[in-house]
């Protein structure tokens, strides 16, 4: 993955509805690092605390995960989240210090809400 994401580009691919949706219909085959990464940034993103800069990069790699047409499409057994994934964890690297326990606890719980317990002890951090 390379270190400079345009994630500006993808801004205008994002909203609530379109990531609550996309996230439910892709939940299982996405897999449960990625559904825990894109909870992470949207939470997040909700955050008063998090500073406007870091908005502008999970609004970015969010945008990028709800768009159906990237690098990688999506309808590609395994392969298609991918590049999501990574787009993903490269936003979270870039605004690490602005995801709280509080954030982690928050996308922690829906997870729990939407996979049980066992997804969860295997996410790690």
């Amino acid at each position: 993955m390379e270190e400079n994401v345009d994630y500006g580009k993808y801004e205008q691919h994002y909203n609530d509805d379109n990531f609550w949706s996309k996230i439910k219909g892709y939940a299982t085959k996405a897999g449960a690092k990625a559904v825990y990464s894109a909870l992470k940034l949207y939470y997040g993103l909700q955050s008063p605390q998090t500073p406007q800069w870091a908005k502008g990069v999970i609004v970015g790699a969010l945008g990028y995960f709800i768009l159906p047409a990237d690098l990688v499409p999506d309808l590609l057994p395994v392969a298609g989240f991918t590049d999501d994934l990574s787009v993903m964890l490269a936003a979270l690297a870039t605004v690490a210090v602005n995801i709280t326990p509080e954030i982690k606890a928050q996308a922690r719980k829906k997870m729990s809400d939407w996979f049980g317990d066992k997804e969860i002890t295997e996410l790690g951090d």
